[in-house]
């Protein structure tokens, strides 16, 4: 088990990305939270199999239809919180 931050930038607020990602998320079977942020960024915490939390930061890279994402920024650790579920916040 793996925890993964990631902050993703662009267009990313008002499209739907946190409703996405947490579909994608509950697909992998990921805990975890989404949120937005007040600088327009989303933050996601996301715990998993490795190859699961790889698989998300891919979708967060291209993220839903309708956003534009220009970057992502990734933190990788061992140090888990133990989220039960993936959360909208």
């Amino acid at each position: 088990m793996k925890h993964l931050q990631i902050r993703v930038y662009g267009q990313v607020q008002g499209v739907f990305f946190r409703d996405s990602a947490k579909k994608e998320a509950d697909k992998l079977g990921l805990g975890g939270f989404v949120r937005n942020e007040s600088d327009g960024t989303v933050y996601i915490e996301s715990e998993g199999e490795k190859e699961k939390l790889e698989e998300f930061l891919k979708w967060c890279r291209k993220g839903p239809p309708f956003s534009q994402v220009d970057k992502t920024e990734e933190k990788w650790s061992g140090e888990l919180k133990h989220f039960k579920e993936f959360e909208t916040i």
